[in-house]
């Protein structure tokens, strides 16, 4: 590894990592829609153009110890975010990390299907978390639009040639896209779509990414490539930054309890773009939001259409909102013990599952006993649908022969 200047942070002294855990009790075949990777050094290698080869992202140390991105000699500070799965408690910190210091889980993916295996999940939906950017948003701000190009087609080329192709039956081929020009993020999702991606993440707002709103006629191109290709479109809470904070406000305590209004605010926005109503075959799954929400957002939206009068600006004659938000629209369920009760106004059918490993919001590797205090009692029929069917429908991936419950 080549060295950096000297950056002045000083690294934390971290404890060991814990033992592996013992594999837990399974209740149920488990379909995880929101999970992370941090990508490991080697991703980029051989990937790129041959004249761009000099400047392909790479992982340095610097002289503080740190390991990090480093993008034409700019460091970019997410390896080991949130990265906590396996971690002592008094390790969990967002922080510059080294990869010896998160689970080979993160990044590597036998150890990935190790820790899957442990926590009880059959297959998983793997978010970007490291040189992209949290979003996928990253290589769409390089001014050298070709060389930003190649930056996503070669971490594309990684994820579906060693992530998912290391165990294609356990991980959903999910990427990510070229933003600023919507012409060419169309055609990298079609390119993906044809050798079987089902899914891309971009972030939920982007106008706070300095990107057009989800208003703008910009996204058109992308929109109509998710509809065509059954590409689903994956909008995690928290890849446009957190909420807007109050002067002198706790940030990391108030941007986590704030998710939930975020994925409400976000999944409005795109509901009033018109993009779904325009486009019935558009799906969207609103990642790491919760459902505590979304009944709420149901009868809001029936009001507006039905009393108040301030719904007029509906694009759609044949279905209103709400029916759009049930056709279009999928909701992540992480631990929403006291508003599982709103799934069917809801609808059980839109309802999908995850483990967030291994970030802090994760339950890593408790999933089962988590989702077993959730759901026991429910009818199975419901639960079926809920652990892994509605996702495995969803994202056009398989299931075990045998399944539970």
């Amino acid at each position: 590894m080549t060295r950096v200047v000297k950056l002045g942070i000083k690294r934390p002294a971290t404890r060991p990592l814990l033992p592996d855990p013992e594999p837990r009790k399974q209740h149920y075949t488990i379909f995880s829609v929101d999970d992370h990777l941090l990508e490991p050094p080697d991703t980029f290698v051989g990937r790129m153009p041959k004249k761009f080869e000099s400047r392909a992202p790479r992982v340095v140390e610097t002289e503080e110890g740190h390991e990090v991105w480093s993008i034409d000699d700019k460091p970019y500070f997410q390896v080991g975010f949130m990265a906590v799965a396996g971690r002592p408690r008094e390790d969990h910190r967002v922080e510059p990390a080294r990869f010896d210091e998160v689970r080979p889980g993160c990044y590597r993916i036998a150890d990935r299907i190790k820790d899957m295996d442990i926590n009880g999940v059959w297959a998983s939906v793997n978010f970007p978390s490291g040189v992209t950017g949290f979003g996928g948003t990253l290589f769409s701000e390089f001014e050298d639009r070709d060389f930003g190009l190649a930056c996503t087609r070669a971490w594309n080329d990684w994820l579906f040639e060693e992530w998912h192709g290391g165990c294609p039956e356990r991980i959903v081929p999910l990427g990510i896209t070229y933003l600023s020009d919507p012409e060419m993020g169309a055609e990298e999702i079609r390119r993906n779509a044809k050798r079987g991606f089902t899914a891309v993440t971009m972030p939920e707002q982007p106008h706070k990414q300095g990107l057009p709103p989800v208003f703008d006629a910009h996204w058109e191109p992308i929109i109509r490539a998710c509809a065509e290709t059954g590409t689903v479109m994956n909008l995690h809470v928290g890849s446009s930054g957190f909420a807007a904070m109050p002067p002198g406000a706790p940030m990391l305590e108030l941007g986590a309890t704030l998710f939930q209004s975020m994925a409400f605010e976000s999944c409005a926005e795109w509901l009033w773009s018109g993009w779904p109503a325009r486009y019935p075959d558009l799906k969207i799954a609103m990642s790491e939001g919760g459902i505590a929400w979304v009944a709420g957002l149901i009868d809001r939206l029936d009001n507006i259409m039905a009393r108040s009068g301030y719904g007029s600006g509906w694009p759609a004659k044949d279905v209103t909102p709400s029916e759009c938000l049930r056709r279009n629209f999928w909701f992540c369920m992480i631990d929403d013990p006291s508003t599982v009760v709103t799934r069917h106004a809801i609808g059980v059918e839109n309802i999908v599952v995850e483990s967030d490993y291994p970030h802090g919001d994760g339950t890593w590797p408790d999933t089962q006993e988590v989702l077993h205090r959730m759901l026991d009692g429910l009818p199975e029929e419901e639960i079926r649908m809920m652990t892994h069917e509605n996702a495995a429908a969803l994202y056009r991936h398989p299931l075990p022969e045998k399944r539970l419950p």
